[in-house]
C-alpha cells in the first residue's frame, strides 16, 4: 500500500465546510495505519493551526506530524543550503516560526535570504527593505508561487502577487519552493521516509498538484471537488493514474 500525500483546500474542505467522504477517508487511513501527510502551500498556519482547522470541522485523530506547509518546505530547503543563515522576512508568524525552528535568526542587515509570502500586513515599507536588500546581494526566496487565495465573497491576492511586485522592483525572480516545484513533494517523502515511487499525491488542481506529484515521481489522483472539472482534464500536456469525484470514493488499497 503506497503512503498518502494529500492537498486539503479542494480535497478535504471547500472553504469552512468539509467535503463529502472526506472524514471518513482520514479515519480509514487512521485506522489502518497508512502513512500520509496533508501537503499546503499556505505558509501562514502552523501544522498546530491545521490540526485545530481540521478538529472545530470534524476531523479528529491528527497529531501536528501529519501536516507539511510551504513554510515548513521553505526552512527545510534553506537548512539544506545554509545552516544558521539570516533572513528578512516578508510574511506572518507560521513562516517566521518555521525558519526559527531550523536555527535561523531574522534580520535586516545584510542577511544571507530574503524569504516572501503572503502576509495580510505587507505595506511599501516592506517593500522597499525587501528590494534594497535583494539589490545588496540577498538571495531572494518565495514560499509558493499562488497569485490568488479563494475566500468567501471571491478572492484575495496571495503570495504570488507580492512576489510579482518585489521582482518587478529588483528585475530578479524569486526561487519558489512551494508546489508545483516537486521539491516540495520530496520534501514531504522525505519526511514520511518513504522514495517517491512509493507516495501517491491527491490534489484538485492539475496545475500544480498533479504536475507537481508527476515530477516528484509518484503516482497522481485527482479529485474534482476543487478546481479541476473533468472537462479540463484534457487541457493538459499530462493526465493523472486515477481522477474521483470525491477522496470518499477512493480505497488506499486500490492505489
Amino acid at each position: 500500500m503506497k503512503a498518502i500525500i494529500s492537498d486539503m483546500d479542494g480535497v478535504i474542505y471547500r472553504g469552512k465546510q468539509l467535503i463529502p467522504g472526506a472524514n471518513e477517508f482520514v479515519q480509514r487511513l487512521l485506522a489502518e495505519q497508512v502513512p500520509f501527510l496533508f501537503l499546503t502551500n499556505n505558509a501562514e498556519q502552523t501544522p498546530l493551526d491545521l490540526k485545530l482547522k481540521l478538529e472545530y470541522l470534524g476531523i479528529r485523530g491528527l497529531t501536528e506530524e501529519n501536516f507539511i506547509t510551504s513554510a515548513m518546505a521553505t526552512a527545510m530547503f534553506l537548512k539544506q543550503q545554509k545552516e544558521r543563515a539570516t533572513v528578512f522576512v516578508v510574511g506572518g508568524g507560521g513562516l517566521i516560526n518555521e525558519l526559527y525552528n531550523v536555527g535561523f535568526s531574522i534580520s535586516e542587515s545584510h542577511p544571507d535570504y530574503v524569504v516572501v509570502s503572503k502576509t495580510t500586513s505587507f505595506s511599501f515599507e516592506q517593500m522597499k527593505k525587501a528590494v534594497r536588500l535583494i539589490d545588496g546581494g540577498a538571495k531572494f526566496i518565495g514560499t509558493n508561487p499562488d497569485m490568488i487565495d479563494p475566500v468567501e465573497g471571491g478572492n484575495e491576492p496571495a503570495a504570488g502577487t507580492i512576489l510579482a511586485a518585489i521582482a518587478a522592483a529588483t528585475g530578479r525572480q524569486p526561487y519558489i519552493v512551494g508546489k508545483p516545484n516537486a521539491l516540495m513533494m520530496t520534501l514531504a517523502t522525505r519526511k514520511l521516509g518513504v522514495h517517491p515511487e512509493e507516495a501517491v499525491m491527491i490534489g484538485d488542481r492539475m496545475d500544480t498538484d498533479i504536475v507537481g506529484g508527476m515530477e516528484a515521481g509518484m503516482s497522481t489522483v485527482l479529485v474534482l471537488s476543487g478546481v479541476t472539472t473533468r472537462d479540463m482534464i484534457d487541457q493538459f500536456p499530462y493526465r493523472p493514474q486515477h481522477v474521483f469525484d470525491h477522496v470518499g470514493q477512493i480505497d488506499p488499497h486500490l492505489l
